[in-house]
């Protein structure tokens, strides 16, 4: 389907619309078509990266600035996928898997640390939490 007005990108992902253009602005997202009045075209591909960012701001917690890098990734990482796919050197597929591995590795690296600090966070509320618990019933509360 498509193309999408920005109020329909604006519904499908959950953004405002300035939050759309600002996106734009700082390149997370490639610019959409326009009409000849200057009127934003937008595709589902459009949807969908904004949907990705939503998900890494929300999910994540993560930045702007480390959201631009993962999207960074995912774009070059899409692109190695496909010439890969249409490959049939295996030299050059193993080539391709060899560039690929380390842009993975980096993805992890930032998502491991993400669960680290929100371990930490857990942890250290759980210790409150147990606080709270046992000086309202010192008794019942030994978790």
């Amino acid at each position: 389907m498509g193309p999408y007005k920005i109020d329909e990108v604006s519904k499908a992902s959950g953004l405002t619309k300035r939050t759309i253009r600002y996106y734009e602005e700082l390149g997370l997202m490639p610019q959409p078509a326009r009409t000849d009045g200057g009127m934003r075209l937008y595709t589902q591909e459009h949807i969908d990266r904004l949907i990705q960012i939503v998900n890494a701001r929300d999910i994540l917690g993560s930045s702007l600035q480390e959201i631009q890098a993962f999207v960074a990734i995912r774009e070059e990482l899409q692109g190695h996928k496909a010439a890969y796919g249409q490959s049939v050197d295996e030299a050059e597929k193993r080539q391709r898997l060899e560039m690929i591995r380390p842009m993975i590795e980096q993805q992890m690296q930032m998502l491991d640390g993400k669960l680290e600090k929100m371990t930490q966070f857990r942890q250290e509320i759980g210790q409150i939490y147990q606080r709270v618990c046992n000086a309202l019933d010192p008794e019942h509360h030994t978790k």
